[in-house]
């Protein structure tokens, strides 16, 4: 009769015999993420070959203007939709806060349907209040890791101390920060729409010079050879590029303040 030790000791054999053999996972590889520097050296270099020491100043600050402006163009959309689900969440928390249920509990029912980011937030305030925590600090908190909610984050933890701290009925001190917001949100998505206008003329004067050039090759003034092979024409093209790109930082600068939420 085989002893304990001896079974104990081929057990793990036995085991590993009855599992599975594990597949070795395969490494994904990915791009890297594009920074400011990559896409100025890949676009110095690129501009060098085609236009010069002139054209890789010219194309590298180009390059580096569209990277920031898609990147900028994001972060605000990103912004508009984290407010847009800060509002729905605080009108389900408002709405249960209205029929007696208790700020965990509300804000705990408001995060289920609630969007990822406004879902987060309304967790954190759920669990402090829980736990009779300090709601504001935990929002502060929250708000360093959410920059798109910072602000309204802010907001929000605000008006629980005012509420907390003189007694407040917190549903409508809370409903008036959703309306606050909400307001801001529909005043912001009229100035996006009359802004309409001046991003396309900004559009329209940042690709004048670029038509200006065609239309001279297409008279034979040769453009492209002035500014590609002659030390005048390369100065020219950099200078010129550096005040298309910084045109377009500025107009893209005002209308973008405007329409922040």
């Amino acid at each position: 009769m085989p002893s304990w030790s001896g079974q104990s000791r081929h057990a793990p054999r036995r085991l590993r015999a009855l599992m599975p053999a594990a597949r070795p996972t395969r490494r994904r590889w990915r791009l890297p993420r594009p920074t400011n520097t990559m896409l100025a050296v890949v676009g110095a270099v690129v501009g060098w070959c085609v236009l010069g020491p002139g054209g890789a100043v010219a194309n590298a600050v180009l390059c580096t203007t569209c990277w920031r402006r898609w990147h900028s163009r994001r972060r605000l959309r990103l912004r508009t939709q984290a407010a847009e689900g800060m509002v729905g969440a605080l009108g389900a928390m408002v709405a249960e806060l209205r029929v007696g249920a208790h700020p965990a509990t509300a804000a705990e029912r408001a995060a289920i349907d609630a969007d990822p980011l406004a879902a987060r937030a309304m967790s954190t305030v759920a669990n402090t209040a829980r736990l009779g925590g300090d709601v504001d600090r935990a929002l502060v908190r929250s708000a360093s890791t959410e920059p798109s909610l910072a602000g309204v984050l802010g907001q929000v933890g605000r008006a629980w101390r005012l509420a907390a701290r003189h007694g407040l009925p917190l549903a409508e001190v809370l409903d008036s920060v959703r309306r606050d917001l909400d307001q801001r949100l529909q005043f912001a998505r009229q100035v996006h729409a009359r802004m309409a206008g001046p991003r396309a003329s900004a559009a329209v004067l940042a690709a004048l010079p670029e038509l200006g050039v065609l239309l001279g090759e297409a008279i034979d003034a040769h453009p492209l050879h002035v500014l590609s092979d002659t030390p005048i024409g390369q100065l020219l093209l950099a200078v010129g590029a550096l005040l298309i790109c910084a045109g377009v930082v500025w107009s893209a600068k005002l209308t973008d303040h405007a329409v922040t939420p």
